[in-house]
């Protein structure tokens, strides 16, 4: 059985990066990050995880993880699996590999 993400399961529906950006700072604070990961989503913007927070900002960060809006929300609700998405080129990762294969773990 796998386990769930510990931010909780996102809805699969329209959910904007604002959205995740909320539903990630609330996990956040009670699980913080060691390292900070981007999510550029392209022409929809940019998601920055560092510490207790998740903001939308186009930041420097360890690890960039350029992903679609739509398969970011697949990939934090554990419908997407990020080495099957990296494998199938749904996500494309520059930085630090190890911080995003940490990714692997913590949306389960």
């Amino acid at each position: 059985m796998r386990a769930k993400p510990h931010w909780g399961p996102f809805p699969l529906t329209d959910m904007t990066l604002a959205d995740i950006a909320t539903r990630l700072n609330a996990a956040l604070a009670t699980r913080p990050l060691d390292n900070s990961i981007k999510f550029d989503c392209g022409d929809h913007g940019a998601l920055t995880l560092s510490g207790t927070e998740a903001r939308l900002a186009d930041e420097p960060a360890d690890c960039t993880i350029r992903i679609s809006e739509a398969n970011l929300v697949k990939l934090l609700s554990g419908k997407l699996n990020p080495m099957t998405a990296f494998a199938l080129g749904k996500i494309k990762v520059s930085g630090d590999m190890s911080v995003a294969l940490k990714l692997s773990q913590l949306v389960g």
